[in-house]
């Protein structure tokens, strides 16, 4: 197999990449470059040359508060693993690149702020919004009402979760009833794994095996217990399901749901923390960018079109809050 095929599924999964062998070389720029079977090529480079950025609108960026004003940086934080298309790492192993950083960099140029991005564990995002430690949380946040009593949301795609099982599994999942019984992977702390939860508590309700919810941090680690059948499916963003199963054709898809559950459409959002006077310039940046067509074209690149919002809103309606 090719070097640079080898280097793209070691970025994808480690599924993919237990089974490589050593083969010939190829070109060293081919290594930065993936091709899904949807024909989209993904930039893997941490020179991200064809990142697109915008002018900056002086009317919105006055409304930012002073302080940052006066610092010129947009300081997020996000979780960063091997999980294209949303947040991973460069051919580089340490550049974080993908559509959440790109969609980052669009508001911090209509901002006319420079966009500096930190990475941290799923639970440790939040605590360096509560320290004032990093502005934003831009890393595939759903709104939940819960989130809303603390933080503040500008909301900019929607949020859809995919079941994702390996390849002819012969298994598809339309509802709660499809997973009985069955061992699914989750990462702690998510809009997915509460709805698992949920499912789980619906389905003992009625007398049903719930499922197995086993807990994992890193991309890497449930593509290899799925790959090795340790657990039947593994439950998280729609894009990340996508991405992997067209690049590497060792998984399916095989069930959609709204992050928000079924009577609502959820919705991915930047967050920030409560009346600190960033949402409404950044939920106005959005709405710019949505306006001027480069919003689009960042979804086009990362093959997320599907889940576009045709205008961002500040603290929708969320993810419902667990019953006591």
């Amino acid at each position: 197999m090719p070097r640079s095929n080898r280097r793209v599924a070691v970025l994808v999964s480690a599924l993919a990449a237990v089974a490589l062998t050593v083969g010939a070389c190829s070109e060293p720029e081919a290594e930065n470059t993936v091709t899904a079977s949807d024909g989209i090529t993904y930039d893997l480079s941490p020179e991200q040359s064809g990142r697109i950025h915008v002018d900056k609108v002086d009317e919105i960026a006055a409304k930012v508060p002073q302080a940052i004003r006066d610092r010129g940086t947009l300081i997020g934080t996000g979780s960063t693993g091997s999980t294209p298309p949303l947040g991973f790492y460069a051919t580089d192993d340490k550049t974080p690149v993908g559509s959440e950083i790109d969609i980052a960099w669009l508001i911090a140029d209509t901002l006319g702020l420079q966009y500096e991005r930190q990475t941290a564990d799923w639970a440790q995002n939040f605590v360096k919004i509560d320290s004032g430690e990093n502005d934003v949380f831009i890393s595939n946040v759903t709104v939940t009402e819960e989130r809303k009593d603390k933080y503040d949301f500008a909301t900019y795609r929607l949020d859809n979760l995919a079941f994702e099982a390996k390849k002819d599994s012969g298994w598809t999942i339309e509802g709660r009833k499809d997973i009985v019984g069955k061992k699914i992977g989750v990462g702690s702390g998510t809009n997915q794994e509460q709805l698992l939860v949920d499912w789980n508590e619906e389905n003992a309700a009625e007398g049903l095996a719930p499922a197995e919810i086993a807990y994992y941090q890193n991309t890497s680690d449930y593509y290899l217990a799925l790959g090795s059948g340790r657990i039947d499916a593994y439950f998280g963003p729609n894009p990340s399901a996508v991405y992997h199963s067209s690049s590497t054709g060792e998984s399916e898809v095989i069930g959609t749901f709204s992050g928000a559950g079924d009577a609502l459409q959820g919705e991915i959002a930047v967050l920030t923390k409560k009346d600190n006077g960033l949402i409404e310039p950044i939920q106005e940046a959005i709405n710019h960018v949505i306006e001027d067509g480069s919003y689009a074209k960042v979804l086009e690149k990362w093959g997320l079109q599907s889940e576009a919002v045709s205008e961002s809103v500040i603290n929708p309606p969320g993810l419902p809050r667990k019953a006591p």
